[in-house]
């Protein structure tokens, strides 16, 4: 609200007490701009879906929406910002959710609680993030088991938009169950880790089609396995890790993209936020952006997404300290 809390205290008096303005604040929500930061650089999956669904809630509210990028030390940065903010419902988290799973044991401290000072909003599939190799390699480099057959023994960097993220233990198992010796080439998100791609300096990287797919379509890139439980729509020739025979659960990636908020914002903004989110999926700024991305499934509610939260955390935090990645 455009009115603040000392305003209202010297133009009601008492009577605040009895009706805070918090409470007058939650039937009218929103009143004034929301902020979402997202705690990458522009250019990525997490930047472009907050964007287009950003767009969305401005249309359906009236109220603009800004997006803030906050990037660096894996998103524990902006995600630090958003759990120190006022929980009124004008500030939110668009994130990665190895930002509030594996950060946690990848990282000596974060600067916030995931589980404490913040709750998730919404759950957005982070589709099919392929891997791919650059051109430089032999054509005979086609899927995975190739490619580890050609990378033992040689220096291979592979690009991993966050310290933790599921490019981090993809590669990591692969160096740990293959005695393979790649260097994990760690970014501050996926449009810098591309650049380098282009470049040649990495060897190989993971992530989403709709980011790299400058460098797939000038030829610079060639994909090589799908670590998913479907193939990507747009790859569709591309198998996937288990169709290839890597049965292990590291080789097959799972997350979601979270929008969250601080946890004390109230439930009444939480779940009208969450609806908006939801709905944002079938809006024209959200379809385009699913379509570009090749994402077919629809955003978890706030209900759905924190039960599928305590899911990720009982599976993906085993798995990081099973392959013996030591917290920074």
């Amino acid at each position: 609200m455009t009115t603040t809390r000392r305003t209202f205290l010297g133009a009601t008096g008492c009577f605040a007490l009895a009706a805070p303005s918090v409470v007058r604040a939650q039937a009218a929500w929103p009143t004034k701009p929301i902020t979402i930061v997202v705690n990458f650089p522009a250019g990525g999956l997490t930047d472009g879906i907050a964007r287009a669904f950003g767009q969305h809630v401005q249309q359906a509210t009236g109220q603009q929406v800004m997006i803030d990028n906050k990037p660096g030390a894996s998103g524990n940065i902006g995600a630090a910002q958003v759990s120190r903010a006022p929980a009124d419902g004008y500030t939110f988290l668009h994130s990665v959710s190895s930002t509030l799973v594996q950060n946690r044991v990848m990282f000596k401290t974060l600067g916030f609680d995931p589980d404490k000072d913040l709750t998730i909003v919404s759950g957005t599939s982070s589709g099919v993030l392929p891997v791919v190799v650059h051109k430089s390699l032999p054509p005979e480099v086609k899927d995975l088991k190739s490619f580890i057959e050609y990378a033992k023994g040689k220096k291979i960097n592979f690009g991993s938009w966050a310290l933790g993220s599921s490019a981090h233990i993809f590669a990591q198992a692969l160096n740990e169950k293959y005695g393979l010796t790649m260097e994990v080439v760690t970014y501050k998100g996926e449009a810098p880790m591309w650049q380098d791609m282009g470049a040649g300096s990495l060897q190989a990287a993971m992530g989403s089609p709709q980011a790299m797919n400058a460098l797939l379509l000038k030829g610079d890139v060639r994909p090589i396995v799908a670590p998913s439980r479907v193939r990507y729509v747009k790859l569709p020739d591309v198998s996937t890790s288990e169709e290839q025979g890597f049965t292990d659960p590291s080789f097959t990636v799972r997350g979601w993209l979270a929008l969250a908020a601080p946890a004390a914002t109230p439930k009444e903004i939480v779940k009208k936020m969450s609806d908006l989110w939801v709905a944002a999926a079938d809006s024209e700024p959200g379809k385009r952006m699913m379509d570009g991305f090749g994402l077919t499934e629809k955003p978890l509610n706030h209900e759905e997404v924190m039960k599928d939260y305590e899911v990720l955390k009982a599976t993906v935090i085993p798995r990081i300290v099973a392959l013996g990645l030591k917290p920074e």
